[in-house]
């Protein structure tokens, strides 16, 4: 009988600095010390992680990312961490202020996140802010998200899992933008049309 073998998993990162020690202000001493084992692209190994969220502030984009937060729903902390791969400008969570982390990797560390109580209360923040509105579901009065040119200053606003958008999301909407499918499912997991949405709007504006 043959026995089952475990690979070694090899460890995420990079160890402890080799060499003497950079100078620069945004290395953290400790993980030039310990080694960085965070998910981190590699141009910010080891810095500090106040050095990374300032520099992506140089470099954010236009488009800001919400999404409802009626029920704790365990796409947000997906959401979350495509934000963070898109370098959304911030993220918004409209309704109960806690949410499931876990699926953000702790990428909730270096993205800017907004509390909204209320649609309301986003809507106004919106409409102060500049930004056009645009809805992501797919239902009947929709656009197709594919032949619509996004709006490079926007948000991006996503429902919860089955429900979608609720009625007061989708009236402070300027226009609401669905993804086509071809199975026979009705919907596709709300993580995965926030990535897709994202991506659209990354493909029309962003520079690479």
């Amino acid at each position: 009988m043959s026995e089952d073998v475990t690979e070694p998993v090899e460890p995420v990162g990079v160890g402890p600095w080799e060499g003497p020690w950079p100078t620069d202000e945004h290395y953290d001493p400790d993980l030039l010390r310990d080694g960085d084992r965070r998910n981190v692209v590699d141009r910010f190994r080891y810095w500090k992680l106040e050095a990374i969220v300032a520099d992506l502030d140089t470099r954010r984009h236009a488009f800001h990312v919400a999404i409802e937060n009626w029920q704790h729903d365990f796409n947000i902390g997906s959401i979350v961490r495509t934000a963070n791969a898109f370098a959304a400008a911030e993220v918004h969570i409209i309704g109960r202020r806690r949410w499931n982390r876990r699926g953000a990797m702790v990428t909730d560390r270096y993205q800017h996140v907004r509390h909204h109580g209320s649609v309301e209360a986003f809507a106004a923040w919106a409409r102060e802010a500049g930004l056009a509105v645009v809805g992501i579901d797919n239902v009947d009065d929709s656009q197709p998200i594919e032949s619509t040119e996004l709006p490079r200053e926007c948000v991006l606003v996503f429902g919860q899992e089955g429900p979608g958008l609720s009625d007061e999301a989708r009236a402070a909407c300027e226009r609401t933008l669905s993804i086509a499918q071809f199975g026979s499912t009705r919907s596709i997991n709300a993580g995965a049309a926030a990535a897709i949405a994202m991506h659209a709007w990354i493909r029309q504006h962003a520079t690479v």
